[in-house]
């Protein structure tokens, strides 16, 4: 029993102190991308400007250009992240990801129709996306559901109605081919034009959807054993179900309204993060939203400069690093190991 006591005392021990390097990692990755861009800055620079000659070029740079990006870009990897986390835990999926339910491809048409067919209405961008992502999981979610929502019946519809509405955006572009350089960046996901605005519209989401994530780590965990055993347990399985994928929906939305069609981050983060400190939800949870945050910056800060003074946009360079990791997973069998630990 005490060796027992002292294993869990070890394994709580060795998980927080990941989330703490976690926390370090993110502070550090966040001063770099800061600090480096076409236009780089010491560290005695930075805090000049930054809390003495606010007005000045340089000043102005940092607090209207960098810091709202870095800001953006930990806040998107935070909420795909964990949008990612909590479908492939209750869909008992490894493969599951915010495009399996359709976010991309609703929040993708809607910015298209914008973007084509209303390009005076630029503003309504991210508000559209928002609200075409977040319709889109709703008619996923009611295709699926047949005396309840199981996961296989939901992948199945999220990508029927994902490839529908791929179609429709696809269409648009072939039609208005002279319009579609507005709409590059948002098919690829950038941070280009990121503003204050943009932070504004984020951080409520990622911080009330993370807070209630961990709140409901427990029920998350008993989903993943399987929905039986969870009933067995007492826990409602389609109304826990239903909330998550809300939870998951709302996130992503508000990540692919601000930066695009970013790829890879709600797949690959939570393999790497439970990889590394394993399948408990509520250690999970926060390791996949800083680590979610640390790949997005540091992606967007390798896009700022390996090609300086052009840019190369974060979904891009997020895929070439993506791609592989994934492909490292299928090889070393890492996948099917994450399958057995989800229940299957």
């Amino acid at each position: 029993m005490k060796a027992k006591s002292s294993d869990f005392r070890t394994i709580r021990s060795y998980r927080l102190s990941v989330l703490f390097i976690f926390l370090l990692l993110l502070g550090f990755t966040s001063a770099l991308s800061i600090a480096f861009g076409s236009t780089a800055f010491t560290p005695e620079e930075l805090l000049e400007h930054l809390l003495l000659e606010q007005d000045s070029t340089k000043g102005r740079i940092l607090l209207k250009i960098r810091l709202p990006r870095a800001l953006a870009a930990g806040l998107v990897g935070c909420s795909m992240a964990l949008s990612g986390c909590i479908l492939q835990g209750i869909m008992r999926n490894p493969l599951a990801s915010p495009n399996i339910i359709g976010v991309s491809s609703g929040a993708g048409l809607a910015a298209v129709i914008i973007f084509i067919l209303f390009p005076g209405f630029y503003y309504l961008v991210t508000p559209m996306a928002f609200i075409g992502a977040f319709f889109t999981t709703l008619v996923v979610y009611s295709l699926s559901w047949k005396d309840g929502a199981s996961p296989l019946r939901l992948v199945l519809s999220g990508i029927a109605v994902s490839s529908f509405l791929n179609a429709g955006s696809h269409s648009l572009m072939i039609f208005y081919p002279d319009r579609i350089h507005n709409v590059i960046g948002f098919m690829v996901g950038s941070l280009t034009a990121i503003t204050w605005q943009d932070v504004m519209t984020l951080w409520p989401y990622a911080i009330a959807g993370g807070g209630l994530s961990f709140i409901l780590a427990g029920q998350l965990n008993i989903l993943t054993i399987g929905d039986e055993t969870a009933t067995g347990l007492g826990v409602n399985v389609e109304r826990i179900r239903m909330l998550f994928i809300m939870i998951a929906s709302v996130m992503a939305a508000a990540a692919v309204s601000v930066v695009g069609l970013l790829g890879f981050v709600g797949l690959i983060v939570p393999h790497l993060a439970r990889l590394i400190i394993g399948n408990n939800a509520r250690y999970l949870i926060p390791a996949s939203m800083l680590l979610g945050a640390i790949i997005v910056i540091l992606c967007d800060l390798i896009g700022r400069v390996i090609m300086a003074p052009l840019e190369l946009p974060v979904g891009i360079v997020m895929a070439f690093v993506g791609a592989p990791f994934f492909i490292f997973l299928l090889r070393k069998d890492g996948i099917k190991t994450n399958r057995k630990n989800h229940g299957h």
